[in-house]
């Protein structure tokens, strides 16, 4: 079951092959050529010994030495040409395998990615498709030349003197037997190997991104012991492939030994006593032999790196295979322009099966409306933004836009705008982050943005300004700064639909004057929806949305829902007065 596994694994990387076949083709007839030129050294230095050296006829024979050379030139220019085509051939494929991988990744859902290790992705994208070039470059190809070869050198033992072949061939099926035993083992330990990688892998990215909390709660030196640990793991898991190698290849070496004694010992009897054999037989079978033996110690390590390839492989297909993509309808249509009427109709939807998050969620919302939600942590804030965005579809009920389902609508994200509270910054410049390189987006509109918006004296004070290099995830920027940018490039896509996640709960009063300022700017004119911690912020909101538990228990605007008694936003804005005015008396 596992070798039709590993056939149909491969059969389907061969495939990757078939854009480029004739260099493919070309590859193996250039091994084929290879094996025949490499295999005449030894019919010439049989020859060359016993018509020149043994019987000292000197006459020819440099000539004959310069044909030997010209043989070998040929063996080095179709050796290049072999290596660099197969290396050329595995890389383009690998290439092209890789772009598919990615272009996967970026169209997988986002549930996909809360339930994917980061590092486990990486893992598949570097590591394991690095380990699959191997295939095509180490592989395939010099199995193929590696079995002809074997196949030519055993044609010509049998040609020059089929008793030292049969000789020869006497330790064959101890060879094989070790071979299938080395196999077995190694395959263990390879895969071991790769599970070792991916958790070192997973291990590190964590921990770097992680690395604030780390240092906040001294876990340092903990930390180290577990990195530690795990790389330790991954040392073990490499070192026993070493040692599966460290007895493989000196089993082999013994047998091409013994097979070499017996070479010599018989050749040498059979010389002296009885004349059967020439002194060039037995040179050339030395020399065949060390030919012979060399292909069938590599083509186990061959065989192992397909091994390691086949397994990379198939942690890849497994990837390439998982559907957990975003499905749209098949009469799905690409709108132009959006208004903006929003209308959840009894929305139901959980994160898993037994954990329901929303439970009959019900509103509208009419185009240029502003509509904040409040409620306490966990209510199904987020979650309602997020299947705006349809970043995770419903269980039941319906959104619609404009009065069509959002599964129906192609281009949806392109008339959403999202600011959240996590802002992500690429470590490019300013200009990049805020264009993330749409042609359609000139330098003249995001510094014209930048001003309506009133960041633009912020950015003009950075080394370089709009070219400024703000690193990974913007860590050289405050989190108000990393706030104004994530505004900017909402503003600059002019979005029909803005939707802000706690915008402001993180940043200083200077940098929440200025998120304010672009806050009011942004919303003219566009529907949108605003969540937040700080009620100050959202009191001239048209609507509000109250809630708790994932139901939706109050709605209307400020004023109305101060005038429900003990009312959930009530108690909440009385609270929250009294905490600032609280705070205004100590002050």
């Amino acid at each position: 079951m596992k070798k039709k596994r590993n056939i149909k694994t491969l059969f389907k990387l061969i495939k990757f092959a078939k854009k480029y076949k004739k260099y493919y083709y070309s590859a193996i007839f250039i091994a084929i050529l290879l094996s025949i030129v490499g295999t005449i050294r030894p019919v010439l230095i049989k020859i060359s010994v016993d018509n020149y050296i043994v019987p000292k006829q000197f006459e020819g024979f440099v000539f004959f030495i310069c044909i030997i050379l010209f043989v070998l030139l040929i063996e080095v220019i179709f050796q290049f040409c072999f290596v660099y085509l197969a290396g050329w051939l595995a890389n383009t494929i690998v290439k092209d395998l890789r772009d598919m991988v990615f272009k996967h990744i970026l169209y997988m859902r986002v549930v996909y990615f809360n339930k994917t290790k980061i590092g486990t992705l990486i893992t598949r994208v570097v590591s394991d498709i690095n380990t699959i070039a191997n295939i095509f470059e180490q592989g395939l190809l010099l199995i193929f030349g590696d079995v002809f070869k074997l196949s030519v050198i055993t044609i010509i033992m049998l040609y020059v003197n089929y008793k030292l072949a049969l000789l020869v061939f006497m330790v064959f099926p101890i060879m094989l037997w070790a071979t299938k035993i080395f196999q077995s083992s190694i395959k263990t330990a390879f895969n071991d190997v790769r599970d070792e990688l991916t958790k070192l892998n997973i291990f590190i990215q964590e921990r770097i991104v992680g690395m604030k909390i780390v240092q906040l709660f001294n876990r340092e030196n903990y930390e180290y012991e577990k990195f530690k640990e795990i790389n330790n793991n991954y040392k073990q898991a490499n070192i026993r492939t070493i040692l599966y190698f460290s007895i493989f290849f000196p089993v082999v070496e013994i047998l091409s030994s013994l097979a070499l004694l017996l070479v010599v010992w018989y050749g040498g009897y059979q010389i002296v006593f009885y004349e059967d054999m020439t002194l060039g037989d037995i040179f050339a079978f030395i020399v065949l032999i060390n030919m012979l033996f060399r292909p069938l110690r590599q083509m186990a390590d061959k065989f192992n790196t397909l091994q390691m390839g086949i397994i990379a492989a198939e942690r890849v297909f497994v990837l390439l295979n998982n559907d957990d993509r975003e499905i749209t309808d098949k009469d799905s249509i690409s709108l132009k322009r959006i208004d903006g009427n929003i209308i959840f109709d009894d929305v139901h939807f959980s994160y898993s099966d037994n954990n329901p998050v929303l439970k009959g969620i019900s509103f509208g919302v009419k185009a240029g409306q502003t509509v904040a939600i409040v409620g306490t942590t966990g209510a199904g804030k987020s979650t309602i933004i997020n299947l705006v965005n349809r970043f995770y579809d419903i269980s039941r009920g319906s959104i619609t836009i404009d009065g069509i389902s959002i599964k129906k609508i192609r281009n949806l994200r392109n008339h959403i705008g999202l600011v959240s509270q996590d802002v992500f910054l690429f470590s490019e410049s300013i200009l990049y982050n805020v264009t993330l390189n749409q042609k359609s987006i000139s330098r003249e509109c995001v510094i014209e943005g930048a001003k309506e918006i009133g960041i633009h004296d912020f950015i003009m004070t950075l080394p370089g300004n709009y070219d400024y290099n703000i690193k990974e995830r913007g860590g050289v920027l405050s989190v108000g700064q990393r706030q104004l940018i994530s505004f900017l490039r909402v503003y600059v896509t002019n979005p029909s639909i803005l939707i802000l996640d706690e915008a402001t709960s993180s940043v200083d009063s200077y940098s929440e004057m200025l998120i304010q300022k672009a806050i009011n700017k942004i919303i003219e004119g566009r529907t949108s929806i605003v969540i937040a911690h700080r009620l100050a912020t959202i009191q001239k909101a048209d609507k509000i949305l109250v809630v708790e538990k994932g139901k939706l228990v109050e709605q209307g605007d400020h004023s109305q829902l101060l005038k429900i008694e003990n009312g959930y936003y009530k108690r909440l804005y009385q609270t929250q007065f009294k905490d600032r005015e609280r705070e205004k008396t100590k002050s």
